[in-house]
């Protein structure tokens, strides 16, 4: 019995020893992966002397952070002579690599800015315009090498800036606007759109201005003065470096023609409104012959009242035969005298018949 026990004592033993030694040889496996894996990463980071160990490069993987994105990035910044003293530390990098931003380009960035010795950039502040959605390497170089914008831009659909000087003479302007990248402003600052627009309303006044087109095309650089004292490019991702007039031609004569539409539009409302006072004379002239007819028709009703009056005068004793004949007498001398004088009762009927006025 003792010898089977040591028999089972030694299979139990064999059995650790040999999980032990698979367990050692999985893990050995493992590492020597990684160490596959990384070595190349490893070897870069030691000879450059980026500070980059081989557990660094480990945990980077199992944080999902790509170590070779890392490595490199930070190599070539240490090429560049950006140490750990400028905020580029392998902790910054994977910080902005899992925060979404492209770690590469914002090293390329940097080195652009430092090389140039002409534009403030460190690393908080780059990291902050490529999370804003910034092309910054792009900024970079438009800061070292100025940009040129047409205006209008190519986009609007426009050829030219069309104003109209004092005088009423259109102008039609080509404009280039030489712009450099701020980077202070570039997150939040307007982009190009708006020195678009903003250079274009300048111009607009700057012409609108002019008492004559000639003064205009004389000087030109009259308009370029102008727009650049009114700071277009405040709360703007550009500083304007200078605003060039391409191109001036002269268009249409504005002023006369809106004078001429003017003097139409005048001659319309004289034309109705005379029209509207011969609807008013012509309704009173159909009122007074309308108030002739009526008083015609009052004086024939009066008229023939006058024989039955006399007829009554004969039946109450006021009127004679004798005072009636002479009434007869004097009305014919009157007729006859009317007749001879051509303004006769027959005469004015006819006349006033025929439309003519009664006298």
């Amino acid at each position: 019995m003792l010898l089977a026990q040591a028999q089972d004592e030694i299979g139990v033993g064999s059995w650790i020893i040999i999980i032990g030694l698979l367990i050692a040889a999985v893990v050995g496996l493992v590492l020597f992966a990684m160490l596959v894996r990384f070595f190349r990463l490893y070897i870069q980071s030691v000879t450059t002397g980026a500070g980059i160990g081989l557990l660094d490069l480990i945990t980077m993987s199992i944080r999902k952070v790509r170590p070779e994105v890392i490595v490199r990035s930070k190599i070539m910044a240490v090429q560049a002579g950006l140490g750990d003293s400028t905020g580029i530390t392998r902790r910054a990098l994977e910080a902005h690599y899992l925060a979404g931003g492209n770690v590469p380009l914002v090293i390329k960035a940097i080195i652009a800015a430092n090389k140039a010795k002409i534009i403030d950039l460190d690393f908080k502040l780059a990291t902050a315009i490529d999370l804003a959605g910034r092309n910054i390497l792009e900024a970079v170089q438009t800061s070292v090498y100025p940009k040129v914008i047409e205006c209008p831009g190519k986009n609007s659909g426009r050829e030219s800036l069309d104003a109209v000087a004092k005088n009423g003479i259109q102008l039609k302007v080509k404009a280039r606007v030489t712009v450099r990248a701020n980077l202070k402003q570039l997150i939040g600052g307007a982009t190009e759109e708006t020195i678009i627009a903003r250079v274009g309303e300048g111009i607009v006044s700057a012409i609108g201005s002019a008492e004559t087109h000639l003064m205009v095309l004389e000087n030109p650089d009259r308009i370029s003065k102008a727009v650049l004292h009114r700071g277009l490019d405040s709360l703007t991702a550009f500083a304007i470096v200078s605003i060039d007039i391409a191109d001036i031609d002269v268009g249409d004569n504005i002023g006369a023609r809106l004078q001429a539409d003017q003097a139409e539009a005048d001659t319309r409302v004289a034309r109705a409104a005379a029209e509207s006072r011969r609807a008013m004379a012509v309704a009173q002239e159909q009122e007074m012959v309308a108030k002739i007819e009526e008083s015609r028709a009052k004086l024939v009703a009066a008229e023939a009242e006058v024989p039955k009056a006399i007829a009554e005068s004969f039946r109450s004793g006021m009127l004679g035969i004798m005072d009636y004949y002479r009434l007869r007498n004097v009305q014919a001398d009157t007729e006859m005298r009317s007749s001879i004088a051509g303004t006769g009762t027959q005469s004015r009927t006819q006349r006033t018949s025929a439309g003519a006025p009664v006298s």
